[in-house]
């Protein structure tokens, strides 16, 4: 018996987005456009995934989140590398300052070394466990190969031209982050999502990426504050937006690498768990609020989640739990 046309349409519209939420976890805006439980998780269709036995080494479980099965990075440290695209010699927050400020930040004398990043070595898999370092290694430029309105497929190509005309390593233990300037639009930027990691097979090899967008773009969605410790004006926290959207993808990157390693049973990974949770702060001479300080820079980033003495979210390891 034939199904009419429209049940046909549908059908494949659904499984469309099945297979597609298989394939990238974001972080939900300050105010998602749908609900929580409409997020993507691993399996696609938003219910539990089985927690797979660990075999081999040890894996501390029981602390409130799930090991799965799959790898983590283990490198040490994990090597970063990014993609400035769109327009970074503009205004606001769209400058070549921002870029320098992120780089740094993502360096082993800043968040990479610091003893926030340290939590996440209770993150392992069966052979060895996180080792609590990323190190920003290079960045390239492109001003727009693929327009300004996005959809993963375009990035996906953008990061492919780069490893491909070897401007990148082709490096399987690292992440690449694209970034955007605020006047490129992304599909479910904004409205659904902060940022998003996955991971794919890019010039043959298992390539992890994470898309971070400015968030000056959507202040109210997707920044703590409009006014951020590091920003150069009133008003433009976009540099400090970027940074913690950063912390929140590398961190899950970085222990759930292919989507199958570390997330609860409804999905959450990590940085999900703590999403847009900061714990006590103090106030910056600008008179924004930060709660970490490396660098040289104050920083206002997002908890994490503690793999240890039962769970929570945590401002550095071993420190105290904290639930806003």
């Amino acid at each position: 018996m034939k199904a009419p046309l429209g049940k046909i349409r549908f059908s494949l519209a659904l499984l469309f987005i099945l297979l597609a939420a298989n394939f990238v976890m974001a972080q939900s805006v300050l105010h998602p456009s749908v609900p929580s439980g409409d997020r993507m998780v691993p399996n696609g269709d938003g219910t539990a995934t089985a927690t797979a036995a660990p075999t081999g080494q040890s894996v501390t479980t029981g602390n409130g989140i799930n090991y799965n099965g799959g790898p983590v990075l283990k490198g040490s440290p994990v090597p970063i590398y990014i993609i400035w695209y769109g327009n970074w010699s503009g205004t606001g927050s769209n400058t070549a300052a921002t870029q320098t400020l992120l780089q740094g930040f993502l360096s082993s004398t800043s968040l990479g070394g610091s003893n926030y990043e340290a939590i996440n070595t209770l993150y392992g898999d069966t052979t060895g466990n996180v080792s609590g370092h990323l190190n920003f290694v290079q960045a390239v430029s492109d001003t727009g190969s693929q327009g300004t309105r996005l959809r993963n497929s375009s990035i996906t190509a953008a990061i492919s031209a780069q490893l491909t005309a070897g401007h990148l390593p082709t490096d399987p233990n690292g992440i690449y982050i694209f970034a955007t300037s605020s006047n490129v639009k992304e599909s479910g930027f904004c409205t659904q999502f902060c940022g998003f990691h996955t991971h794919q097979t890019i010039n043959g090899a298992d390539i992890k990426w994470a898309f971070i967008g400015n968030t000056d773009q959507c202040p109210s969605g997707c920044e703590i504050q409009a006014t951020g410790p590091n920003s150069p004006a009133t008003g433009v926290g976009g540099a400090d937006g970027m940074a913690n959207v950063m912390t929140h993808e590398t961190e899950e990157a970085i222990t759930d690498p292919d989507l199958n390693a570390w997330f609860d049973s409804s999905g959450n990974e990590d940085a999900d768990k703590c999403n847009f949770k900061f714990g006590p702060t103090q106030i910056a001479p600008n008179g924004s609020k930060f709660n970490q300080t490396f660098g040289g820079h104050n920083w206002m980033i997002q908890l994490e989640w503690e793999n240890s003495r039962g769970g929570g979210c945590d401002q550095v390891l071993g420190g105290a739990f904290f639930t806003s």
